[in-house]
């Protein structure tokens, strides 16, 4: 039974996805939305993204956005069940914390087997995250899942890997060429940009000068929808109208993610405004998709 949307057809696509978790507690002086989901569904679309994960559904709709959500999934069982709610409810797809890093091998391959079971029987794409303190922290292990699961397919939030495993200190070109399977599935994007140290930082106008992390990012984000634009029409469960949607993710610094940075009177703030960040990231990855194609 298929009920995410119609069957792809035509040129892979990229969608201007919106993270409903980067409105969460906007400072005062940024220049996104304050107020309710309402509003921050009215300034996503204003701001020209095209869906929003984590948000209502039915509200997204009646904005004309594409509904997507979001979950944690630290164990298994009751996926398939929830699956058919999020179909019910209109999501497009689901990203999903699986496991919590913990796990040995028989222990992964079960969380795995319920995420493609549930995807495959509700007919709704179920997308693993790369995500620390997830079953996919490690990127040798999560290759090594590919060749056990070759159906696997993911949603890269690819900082942590940037950050967790210091991507740019080992040789950067081999290690993407090590993540070539991984790469080649994923399916979603969370738009964040990290460095060797922090997982999260401004990065002004995106301009790669004395910035050489924003160079590996988007030779990152590339080589991701490259694999997209030559396989996502194979998969088992499609992405609706063959889009991939990149949604900003820039969380606040109550949750450990926004850095703090003194202000003119000594006190601490955001480095940044998110909301702006996240229209720089959007069109950083707009960028990589059309270098993809």
């Amino acid at each position: 039974m298929t009920t995410s949307g119609s069957s792809p057809s035509g040129t892979p696509a990229f969608r201007r996805d919106l993270n409903i978790c980067t409105t969460w507690s906007l400072p005062s002086w940024s220049s996104g939305p304050q107020g309710d989901e309402q509003a921050a569904l009215e300034a996503a679309r204003d701001a020209g993204f095209e869906g929003v994960q984590g948000a209502n559904p039915s509200r997204c709709r009646s904005l004309g956005l594409v509904p997507t959500t979001f979950a944690i999934q630290p164990i298994p069982g009751g996926l398939l069940e929830q699956a058919q709610r999020w179909a019910e409810s209109g999501f497009e797809c689901c990203t999903i914390l699986l496991g919590t890093g913990l796990e040995d091998d028989a222990a992964a391959d079960l969380l795995i087997e319920e995420v493609l079971t549930a995807s495959a029987k509700v007919g709704i794409p179920l997308y693993v995250e790369t995500h620390r303190a997830t079953v996919t922290q490690d990127m040798w292990r999560t290759v090594q899942l590919v060749e056990r699961f070759p159906d696997l397919r993911f949603n890269g939030d690819f900082s942590h890997w940037y950050t967790g495993q210091d991507m740019a200190a080992n040789g950067f070109e081999a290690t993407l060429e090590f993540l070539a399977p991984v790469l080649d599935r994923v399916r979603y994007m969370h738009g964040r940009i990290g460095t060797s140290g922090s997982i999260q930082v401004d990065v002004g106008d995106g301009s790669v000068e004395g910035q050489p992390h924003i160079a590996q990012f988007r030779s990152l984000w590339t080589r991701a929808f490259e694999g997209f634009v030559r396989t996502a029409a194979q998969d088992v469960v499609p992405p609706p109208r063959l889009e991939i949607g990149f949604a900003p993710e820039l969380l606040p610094p109550e949750v450990g993610y926004a850095r703090l940075v003194p202000d003119a009177s000594g006190g601490l703030r955001e480095e940044g405004d998110r909301w702006e960040q996240s229209l720089v990231l959007t069109q950083i990855a707009s960028e990589c998709f059309e270098a993809a194609l």
